[in-house]
This record gives structure tokens, sequence and C-alpha cells, in this order.
């Protein structure tokens, strides 16, 4: 990809803000429960810098994948620990998906009253797909990514060492699947990521304007 700046500029405005978001809400969420242990670690922040992995950053711009300084959470603080780490854990796919819901309104709204620039549009469309692509990348249940503590929460107590087992070999798991991806021309994660993207993203820019 070359470095046209019209495309990286809405690209790493978006990234920033999906990664910053995401990290925010799980640190809020955590605090709200109890633990102020992301607070306390300068956590609980909007600032992007707090928020960003540079290794992470930079995969995100060569491998088209990537991911943000993982907050830390202490499940001892909380009274309820199974329930909380739940909503700890769905809070940032959570803030992903409605910071999608509400740019796409923001961008029906502007379409309905003054129009759009090509510049602007392009911005807009980018912080709706990276917002809905990490929202529903974290939503697979592999560890360490936010869907396996979100189903670690529901499962039965009994199935709980079984899957803690599982979880030892995820990231491997993820990272072949990545990598199948990236280098072997096998996009399962784009199989699984894209359709619900792109059915998103349509009623998201569009349900107004219809």
């Amino acid at each position: 990809m070359g470095l046209d700046l019209k495309s990286i500029i809405p690209f790493a405005i978006a990234i920033l803000y999906a990664l910053t978001i995401h990290e925010f809400f799980h640190a809020w969420t955590a605090n709200k429960l109890g633990d102020p242990t992301a607070r306390m670690q300068g956590r609980l922040t909007l600032n992007p810098l707090a928020h960003l992995d540079p290794l992470g950053v930079l995969c995100f711009i060569f491998a088209h994948f990537g991911w943000g300084k993982p907050v830390p959470v202490n499940p001892a603080y909380f009274k309820h620990p199974r329930r909380d780490d739940v909503l700890v854990s769905a809070a940032g796919p959570v803030s992903n998906f409605v910071s999608a819901l509400l740019f796409g309104l923001i961008f029906q709204i502007l379409y309905k009253i003054t129009g759009v620039s090509s510049d602007l549009f392009e911005v807009l469309k980018q912080l709706i797909m990276i917002n809905l692509i990490l929202a529903i990348f974290n939503c697979i249940p592999l560890y360490p990514l936010d869907g396996s503590h979100v189903l670690k929460g529901f499962l039965p107590r009994q199935m709980l060492p079984g899957y803690e087992n599982i979880c030892r070999y995820s990231p491997f798991i993820l990272l072949g699947i990545i990598l199948m991806g990236n280098f072997a021309h096998i996009p399962i994660l784009s199989y699984v990521i894209w359709p619900p993207t792109v059915f998103f993203a349509n009623l998201f820019m569009t349900f107004m304007i219809n």
C-alpha cells in the first residue's frame, strides 16, 4: 500500500479513536465496579497515548490486524467476580459498536442537511468500519479476546477447568488464523468478521436516508 495521506489520515484517526474508546470503557467499567487498578495506572483517560501499544499499531498498518495496550483488571476487587468480569470485558466491544452507530447517525444527519464532502465521508466511513471490525473481532471467544471472558462468565462452573485449559492454546490458535490470512491467503477471519461488518455499516449509514 502506498503512502497516500488522503487514505492514511482517516485510517489513523479511526484507529486512534476506536482503540482509545475501547480501552477507556474497559477501565471505566472496572473502576465503576470497584477495581481501581486501571485508574491508578493512568488508564482511565481518553488520551490515546495511554492506550496505544506501538507494536500493535504497527501491525494495524502493515499486517491489517493489531491491538491496544490491555487494561489491567484485578477481579479480586469485584463483588461479583464472574458477572463483573463479563461486564468489563463486554464494555470495550459495546463502546465500539455504539460509536459506529453514532458516527452513522452523524453521517446521515449531515447528508440530509448539508451533504457530506468526500474527505469527511472517508473519515466517517473509516470510523464506522474500524469500530465495527474491532467490536466484532473482540467478540470472538478465543483468549485473550474479550469474547473469551464473556463466554467464560456464562459457562457452567464444571466446564471452567476444561475451558481454561483450552485458553492456554487460544493465543496460538488466534495467531495461526491471522497468519493464515496474511501469508497463506486463507482469510478465515475475514469470513467471520467481514459479513457482519458490512451489514451493520450499511445499516448505520442508510436507515434514515432510505
